[in-house]
Parts: structure tokens; C-alpha cells; sequence
């Protein structure tokens, strides 16, 4: 299996750019898949760069309704004319980040709404021979701090978001199980649980941004980022991350979990099983 990152904050050595997004192309045995579209039109230009031939994607996989995963989209559907984009039902709610300046929508484009391309599906859901999809994840074990200023907008008023749009891929192949998660806003640590409970084992690979990224970092936060490498590196997974986890924290998990955890940029490639 190839994981090839189209669209990520950092810049790789392939010289592709980057932006506030994540896009991953998964290449199985049968499949073409997109694991979210970044967050504008740059996906065309990177997937270009890489020789991906985005024409031959048959599905699309949104890991929740975030214009930095889905902004990309309307690019995407414009070069290809075949895939099918499965995300939850409530995927175009209306969702902000709270700021000092008042709110920000970072819901998807408006233009995404009633496209016929969108399917929608509900709980865990068998895509193909391999490849299916998880929701509904319990929250046992809190969950990133950095959701606080994460809300949608009900009826004239901004609740938090208990993000039922956010959905996991997992992959199995050769013997092997890979889990795709976006930004971990449910916490990987409940992500994973739940993954555990489903199939009886922790992933062999994980791709996932952690949502650890912030400006200043509390004492409190700098614990739950030690937690959270300390628990990862108990469950033998190799981790990729990226995106949404942050410099800071991804150098300061890297100290606990060394080899195990890898830093995808924009760009970069990974072959499974990793040799």
C-alpha cells in the first residue's frame, strides 16, 4: 500500500507547498482513495508535482466537515468525475472557530451543498473488500484542548461541537490494519479505544493529525501531549502525524516515542508495510 501526502502545513523535500490542510492519497491492491482535499485548490498543483492522477480517485473519504480538509474539494470533483465523496450526515452544519475578533466560519464551501456527489452514510459503514469507515466514538478520556474554541452554530447560538461529523478510515491489507483519522478531535486515545473494541488490537500504522497545535501551551497541555505519547507508545503502533498536531508537541512526543512516530510533510510518501 502507497500513502502519498498531498496537502500538509509543512513543506517536504519534494518542494511541494503547503498550507493549513490534509490531504492523503492511499493506493491499495484494488482502490484509489482520498483521505480529505486540503483546504483550497492547491490540491491540483501538489497532486500534479507527485504524478498523481487524481482522474482515477474512486472514493473519497471525509474525515469531518472542516473547510482545512474539505476546502479542496470543488477542485477535485472539477478534474474528476467518478468518485464518490462519503462523509457524515451532518457534514455541512455551520461550524466556527471563536476568536478575539469574533467568529470564523471553517465550515466546507457552500457550493458543496446538494452535490450530488456526496454520500452520506451513518455509523460504521463497509465500503469495499478491506476498506471501511467508523463514527460514534466514545469519550472516555478527554479530549484535545485545543476543541475548546470549536463550535456550530444552533439556532442562533454557538454550541460546542461534539463533532458527529468526524468519521475514521481503516484499511486492512496483507494481514495488516492502517487507521486514517484527520485531526483526532475526538482524542486519539478515545480513537484508538474504539478502534481497539472493533477489531481486538491496536492499528499496525496510524495516520493522524493529534490537534495539539496552539500559540502558548499550559502546563496542563504539555501533560496531556506526555499522556498521549506515553500511551501510543504502549500500543506498539507506528504513527504518522502532521497537520494539526504541531511542531511543538510532535518534537515533544518524539523524545518518548522515537522511531515510532514519524513526521509526514506535505509531499512525502510511505510504503506499507514499511520495510
Amino acid at each position: 500500500m502507497k500513502v502519498i501526502c498531498l496537502i500538509e502545513n509543512t513543506e517536504g523535500l519534494s518542494g511541494c507547498p503547503a498550507e493549513h490542510g490534509l490531504s492523503l492519497y492511499i493506493e491499495t491492491g484494488a482502490h484509489r482513495l482520498l483521505m480529505d482535499a486540503g483546504a483550497d485548490d492547491l490540491i491540483l498543483e501538489n497532486a500534479r508535482r507527485l504524478n498523481v492522477d487524481l482522474r482515477i480517485v474512486d472514493t473519497v473519504i471525509l474525515s469531518h466537515g472542516h473547510y482545512d480538509h474539505g476546502g479542496g474539494l470543488p477542485a477535485f470533483l472539477s478534474v474528476n468525475q467518478k468518485a464518490s465523496v462519503l462523509a457524515r450526515p451532518s457534514v455541512f452544519d455551520a461550524y466556527y472557530s471563536l476568536h478575539s475578533d469574533g467568529p470564523h466560519y471553517i465550515g466546507l464551501p457552500e457550493e458543496l451543498k446538494g452535490s450530488d456527489r456526496f454520500s452520506l452514510i451513518d455509523g460504521d459503514t463497509v465500503i469495499a473488500d478491506g476498506i471501511s469507515v467508523f463514527s460514534d466514538i466514545p469519550v472516555l478520556t478527554p479530549v484535545p484542548s485545543a476543541n475548546v474554541r470549536l463550535r456550530k452554530l444552533c439556532d442562533d447560538r454557538f454550541a460546542m461541537d461534539d463533532f458527529a461529523h468526524e468519521q475514521c478510515l481503516v484499511i486492512e491489507e496483507n494481514g495488516k490494519r492502517y487507521l486514517f483519522s484527520g485531526c483526532a478531535h475526538h482524542g486519539i486515545r478515545n480513537i484508538l479505544a474504539a478502534f481497539q473494541n472493533r477489531y481486538g488490537s491496536y492499528p499496525d500504522a496510524l495516520f493522524s493529525g493529534f490537534h495539539m497545535m496552539k500559540r502558548h501551551y499550559s502546563q496542563d497541555d504539555l501533560l496531556a501531549i506526555m499522556e498521549t505519547a506515553s500511551f501510543l507508545r504502549e500500543t506498539g503502533t507506528i504513527c504518522y502525524t502532521g497537520h494539526c498536531t504541531g511542531e511543538t508537541a510532535y518534537h515533544a512526543m518524539k523524545k518518548i516515542l522515537k522511531q515510532q512516530l514519524c513526521y509526514l510533510h506535505c509531499g512525502d510518501t510511505v510504503i506499507l508495510p514499511a520495510s
